[in-house]
């Protein structure tokens, strides 16, 4: 799978970055074995940003779309992930899961709710845990990639 545009045709460094973090992806799903679900969506995906037509930012906007998608479709057939994706995952969700109710409970017991913000930093921080156990259980089993978003 090819992509007819360079990244040199690009003005901001973000375009580029975003553009060869695109083919990066690509490479390293060239050198797998996939499922027919996969491959699809990617050349899908490939073909559509080569026949593109508008602007570098909708371009690039598009790519990201893409990416994801070609992630999404990756991680629903194949339980492969990139690098980090479940400490970015489990970071917001422990702060939102364990944090925010933590912060509730304390603010209760001291009877002052200006402590709800002491639960936001416990949750962030079980949440990477969590993330990181995670994500090395995957490197473990060999569910992941060596590209990272």
């Amino acid at each position: 799978m090819i992509l007819n545009r360079g990244s040199e045709t690009f003005d901001s460094p973000r375009k580029v970055k975003t553009w060869d973090k695109l083919r990066q992806l690509i490479e390293e799903l060239g050198t797998m074995e996939l499922k027919p679900a996969v491959q699809e969506e990617m050349v899908r995906s490939v073909q559509e940003l080569n026949v593109f037509q508008g602007s570098d930012a909708k371009l690039i906007s598009l790519a990201r779309k893409k990416m994801n998608g070609i992630l999404r479709v990756l991680e629903k057939e194949m339980n492969v992930v990139p690098k980090n994706e479940y400490r970015l995952r489990w970071l917001a969700l422990g702060m939102s899961v364990f944090g925010v109710p933590m912060g509730v409970v304390f603010g209760l017991i001291l009877e002052n709710m200006a402590f709800l913000g002491i639960g936001l930093p416990i949750g962030l921080t079980l949440g990477i845990a969590i993330g990181n156990s995670m994500d090395q259980r995957a490197a473990q089993e060999g569910r992941q990639l060596k590209f990272e978003r």
